[in-house]
């Protein structure tokens, strides 16, 4: 066993080497510099080893680090002052818990190395699966320990519990993988963790709710109870481990897992279908869909009329959340006194915090995606597209219907924010008013702006309609970072609201003169 994994350990490195090479050659200016002689080269190949491993240990425990804070540690500052930290701290830790366990147990995934050792290398999957399967739950369970302790004893859980926890995480994902084994001995049918189930969704969604919902009107599992759960699940989990082992039909169950996910040894084939039907679903069929402008303005409103369901519905859904958040936290102030001064001071200081909340309501990445699979990948075969001046014109007729569609869910948010600092007591500069509400449709504005400037500057896809492009990964993956930074960042309303306000006016600008010289270059079929 201990051969198999050597063996299989290498083949994953081999592949993620590979990856990173291909990944530096996608990048501008790097990417010229890089031969593709790289990929025999032995010294690169053993500096990217050492960064690999570095990863392997790295990822170990920073992703354990950010899924404590984030999602356990942070949500305990917005709970009312009555309710018990170490309680609700538990509470959430068990149901999130259980959602990543149903979610991801390792096993089911069906990734393109274990395609490799098992079906093109026919390694012995009993073997491969078993050893790889130990080191991925070492693997949670030591990048788990340290934090569970250090947050666990600051949200005052007994140290017992803090050490059980990570045996606590590895035994649940053993006993869901023991029920999904069990249900492929009665059935037939094995578990494909990147495909679930709606009804899975569903059952997510509600102990999501539980996790995060309960604690707010301080409702949680008591201490006992939780110590009782831990128990439970690690009994279940060391019965299961038994079973695991024994499991005798590994080849056949992930013959059916990757069969289902390969096509001629290609994964993305079936993605690209699933893709494909999945769109038409969405897109108009009507013959009688007509317009009374020309050129281009017709051109993009009869994609948009025939696309509106994929492009409009999402919108009207954002922006009906967003009403229903407002008004929850409307009713919250005029019905808690602390929380109504809380939230006073927070319109004054907390506009960065938008910024995160603007990203993920921004439409443009999906927007992006589907011009380019329903129009853009076609159209740009002919030259006369690719004309600086006509390229310019159809950026600023997209940018103007992307702005249109990230509005209402911003014009509900900074007016919403502008009536939550009235409500609450209000403000002695008036000017904080126009302020929230312009500097939260800046923002909308800003990241429309920046993703179709993104596209046409970096256009990420190739004729598949798969990304490629490593740099338009790291410049959307920064901006998510920035955001993220900025949550915690408290700034003065006006500062903060008047230099987003320029700092829009002054990148809508640029992006325009970026577009005109450089797009004719870079807005083109990826190979």
């Amino acid at each position: 066993m201990l051969k198999a994994f050597r063996i299989s350990y290498f083949l994953q490195n081999t592949y993620r080497v590979n990856s990173m090479i291909y990944s530096l050659k996608q990048i501008p200016l790097i990417g010229r510099l890089l031969p593709s002689a790289l990929y025999g080269s032995r010294g690169l190949k053993c500096a990217v080893n050492g960064i690999s491993f570095l990863w392997e240990i790295l990822s170990a425990f920073l992703g354990k680090f950010l899924y404590l804070f984030l999602m356990v540690w942070l949500p305990l500052e917005l709970y009312p002052a009555g309710t018990t930290r170490s309680d609700a701290f538990l509470h959430i830790l068990v149901f999130l818990t259980v959602i990543g366990a149903m979610m991801n147990t390792w096993m089911f995934n069906p990734t393109n190395d274990k395609y490799y050792a098992m079906i093109l290398m026919r390694m012995d999957a009993r073997k491969y699966t078993l050893s790889n399967y130990i080191y991925a739950m070492m693997k949670f369970g030591v990048g788990f320990l340290p934090f569970s302790i250090l947050f666990g004893e600051r949200a005052g859980i007994p140290l017992v519990l803090c050490l059980l926890f990570p045996l606590f995480v590895v035994c649940a994902k053993m006993a869901f993988a023991l029920i999904a084994l069990k249900r492929y001995l009665r059935t037939g049918d094995c578990t494909n963790e990147n495909v679930l189930d709606r009804y899975l969704w569903i059952f997510v969604f509600v102990l999501l709710a539980i996790a995060y919902g309960l604690p707010a009107v301080s409702v949680t599992l008591p201490l006992q109870a939780a110590g009782i759960i831990f128990l439970l699940v690690i009994f279940s989990g060391i019965y299961s481990g038994t079973v695991i082992r024994s499991f005798p039909y590994y080849r056949e169950m992930y013959q059916q897992i990757l069969a289902r996910n390969r096509s001629a040894a290609d994964v993305q084939t079936q993605v690209r279908k699933a893709v494909r039907e999945q769109n038409q679903k969405y897109i108009s069929q009507e013959t009688d869909i007509k317009t009374r402008k020309k050129g281009f303005e017709a051109f993009h409103e009869l994609f948009v009329r025939r696309h509106r369901k994929i492009l409009w519905k999402p919108v009207k859904r954002t922006t009906g959340i967003c009403s229903c958040a407002l008004l929850g936290a409307l009713i919250a102030v005029r019905i808690s006194q602390p929380l109504e001064t809380a939230v006073n001071s927070m319109m004054m200081s907390a506009l960065p915090f938008f910024c995160f909340v603007m990203y993920m309501c921004n439409r443009g990445s999906i927007y992006t995606q589907v011009l380019f699979m329903n129009c853009d990948h076609s159209m740009l075969t002919y030259p006369f597209y690719k004309k600086p001046a006509f390229i310019l014109k159809l950026f600023q007729i997209r940018l103007r219907e992307l702005i249109k569609m990230n509005l209402p869910p911003a014009m509900v948010i900074g007016g919403g924010l502008a009536l939550l600092l009235y409500v609450t007591g209000g403000t002695d500069n008036v000017l904080n008013y126009p302020v929230l509400i312009l500097s939260v449709l800046g923002m909308s504005v800003f990241f429309s702006v920046h993703y179709l400037t993104c596209y046409y500057l970096l256009q990420p896809y190739n004729a598949y309609t798969d990304m490629v492009s490593t740099t338009y990964r790291l410049v959307t993956s920064g901006t998510y970072f920035v955001c993220l930074f900025l949550m915690r960042a408290e700034l003065d309303t006006m500062v903060f609201g008047s230099l987003t306000i320029l700092f829009c006016v002054g990148y809508c600008v640029t992006a325009c003169v970026l577009v005109y010289r450089l797009a004719a270059r870079t807005f083109r079929l990826r190979s």
